[in-house]
């Protein structure tokens, strides 16, 4: 296995990007997100990320990933993100920044932290 796909470097990087889009959507209210496109796409990229390496972690720790809490549809969210992009409007992903990124946080931290 790589170096690449350990447990704490994909926790790490799910950890990271969900810090990002916290401090990229902090101070906006869902008009002033849905009217900055450049915000919205570095929100979008970081969902990628967690995403990716939540499926990565999927495939080669699943006892871990199947203790996340709705690991299964922030894989899903990255999908629609990267390939429904024609479907994503910027509703979807503030009430998902606000919904879901503070409980990954803390859900991740609790992991780092074991």
């Amino acid at each position: 296995m790589s170096s690449l796909h350990t447990i704490e470097k994909l926790l790490f990087d799910v950890l990271s990007a969900a810090k990002s889009i916290q401090k990229f959507s902090s101070n906006l209210n869902k008009q002033s997100f849905a009217s900055n496109e450049l915000i919205q796409s570095a929100c979008e990229r970081k969902f990628e990320i967690i995403g990716e390496a939540l499926n990565r972690l999927r495939k080669h720790f699943p006892e871990i990933a199947a203790d996340i809490p709705e690991v299964e549809k922030i894989i899903g969210f990255r999908n629609i993100i990267a390939h429904g992009y024609d479907i994503v409007d910027p509703e979807m992903v503030w009430d998902t920044i606000q919904l879901c990124i503070p409980r990954l946080i803390q859900d991740i931290n609790k992991k780092i932290s074991v």
